[in-house]
């Protein structure tokens, strides 16, 4: 008898032992523009909850979406929300719902590397529409010199840098070209994917910042972390208030401000070009996507342990990395969503 109590002892020591050194693994895929938070998160999560790994691989909003709908991963990620079609495509493909969860708000910012020029430079609704439609071809057009008076601005040909791949970043930024350009919404419109009229594609926000970096007299769009990382400029862009704003924490805040207040019910909206004299124009939410029905009761017991934390302790790491934190009121809409997820 006592051996038999040794034996199974051993037994489940070592099958706990193979448990902790088999973590459940949570496999995701999407948007570049939060992988900087989302990196910290699941190490800083992983060290917390040593049976919880989560694996997450920054391909791009469109290949998030495509995947998660595919069932290929166990939750994807996106900075543009899913459109009806997309859900519907879900729906019919999958047999249930998928969910839009908020996570950080960030900045998308026009970055460029023209030569002579260190400084921060300003840019109009204008200027940015005409230079991605093509018809702003020179860095001293009177459209960008106009708005940076005292900075000498060459004479050379725009480099346009724009995504090669499905993204987010991109949707954020044609999204508020759409808003403040009637030629880009006929012509381009708001989409992860679009024909561009003018420029050179980079994967990711990194092959975008790595294209800007080592192209003379380019400019680019990128998630404002990946601005500062790689220690590249970045403008300042002119709101529907007609304030010139640099892009920080306080002044992606001052964009989520009212649509904190009036979120929908599945927390798709857009904040971009909002109103007050303070807000940056190219802000936005970011979304994890999580499918309303999950199979494996330890993975969705897993996940929703995750949501819960990222909306507690997770939001205290958003700052160091430029990310602004969500509004209290999202947050308490969250998390009562969090139940929907069966």
């Amino acid at each position: 008898m006592k051996r038999a109590a040794m034996f199974l002892g051993a037994v489940l020591a070592l099958g706990l032992l193979v448990w902790a050194q088999n973590p459940l693994l949570i496999n995701g895929a999407g948007a570049t523009f939060p992988n900087p938070i989302y990196s910290k998160w699941f190490d800083v999560y992983h060290q917390k909850n040593a049976n919880t790994q989560f694996n997450y691989q920054p391909v791009g909003s469109g290949a998030g979406i495509r995947q998660v709908t595919d069932g290929t991963v166990d939750f994807g990620a996106t900075d543009g929300p899913m459109s009806d079609e997309q859900l519907k495509a879900y729906q019919d493909k999958r047999g249930s719902a998928i969910l839009h969860f908020p996570t950080v708000l960030g900045a998308v910012v026009p970055t460029y590397n023209v030569q002579g020029v260190t400084g921060a430079l300003n840019f109009t609704p204008e200027a940015l529409a005409g230079i991605y439609l093509g018809k702003i071809t020179k860095w001293n057009d009177p459209a960008i010199a106009g708005a940076n008076k005292g900075v000498s601005l060459p004479a050379q040909d725009i480099v346009v840098v724009h995504r090669s791949d499905g993204s987010g970043t991109t949707y954020i930024w044609t999204d508020y070209l759409s808003k403040i350009s009637d030629e880009w919404k006929s012509k381009v419109n708001r989409s992860t994917s679009v024909n561009w009229p003018v420029g050179l594609g980079g994967k990711g926000n990194e092959g975008v910042t790595g294209l800007v970096k080592q192209t003379p007299d380019s400019i680019g769009y990128v998630e404002l972390i990946y601005a500062v990382q790689n220690n590249i400029p970045y403008g300042t862009v002119k709101n529907s208030a007609g304030s010139f704003i640099k892009a920080d924490l306080a002044s992606v805040t001052a964009a989520a401000a009212g649509a904190a207040k009036e979120m929908p019910a599945d927390f798709r909206v857009s904040i971009t070009n909002a109103s007050g004299k303070t807000a940056y124009p190219i802000s936005s939410f970011t979304w994890l996507l999580i499918p309303s029905k999950i199979q494996d009761g330890a993975k969705r017991d897993a996940i929703k342990a995750f949501l819960k934390w990222m909306l507690a302790d997770g939001q205290a790491y958003n700052e160091p990395l430029s990310y602004a934190k969500l509004p209290k009121e999202v947050v308490e809409k969250e998390l009562k969503a969090i139940n929907q997820v069966q």
